[in-house]
């Protein structure tokens, strides 16, 4: 079993493909393509959502948020982001519904959360903190990485992935202020 995470998928969402300027004409060959990008998750694999799932204002939204959940492979857990409304939450099939969660994957320790945090439980002892909210606005710091679909090709990333890329990126300011580093 392996697991794999993401953030900001925003299936249905026509206004964050444009906002964003995301590469896709239309939101369904956008949901199609982030579906496609999971392909490789066996039914046995976790895959993390790290917020903002789907746009569910109208029935006709969850109802495509519906069927796009049932596209997607593994077990899927959702770590609730700001535009997770409650029928997200709660009407979905999800295995697991929390707001932060802390795991051992992989051999790693990481702390998902959908929001971007000054620091995290472990951060000393080298926890890496997964995160999304912010789509291209920021990539991370050391130990935390923005697992957004924007800066990943609109696929998850692996833990090997996520290890690499925070090894990668620029130490933070903020982050060694708090820490008193």
């Amino acid at each position: 079993m392996a697991d794999y995470f993401t953030a900001d998928t925003h299936f249905g969402d026509d206004h964050i493909r444009r906002f964003f300027s995301r590469p896709f004409v239309s939101t369904l060959e956008m949901d199609t393509a982030l579906v496609a990008g999971t392909q490789s998750i066996k039914a046995t694999d976790n895959l993390w959502i790290i917020g903002d799932f789907a746009c569910c204002n109208t029935e006709a939204d969850r109802a495509r948020a519906a069927e796009v959940f049932d596209l997607l492979p593994g077990q899927k857990h959702l770590v609730c982001g700001n535009h997770d409304d409650e029928w997200v939450k709660r009407q979905l099939p999800w295995s697991s519904v929390q707001d932060m969660v802390e795991l051992d994957a992989a051999g790693r320790r990481l702390v998902l959360c959908h929001y971007p945090m000054v620091t995290w439980n472990g951060a000393r002892d080298g926890a890496i903190h997964l995160f999304g909210h912010v789509h291209t606005n920021w990539r991370g710091a050391g130990g935390q990485v923005n697992v957004g679909v924007d800066l990943w090709g609109f696929r998850p990333v692996t833990v090997a992935e996520a290890e690499l890329r925070s090894l990668t990126l620029p130490p933070s300011k903020l982050h060694a202020r708090a820490e008193g580093l």
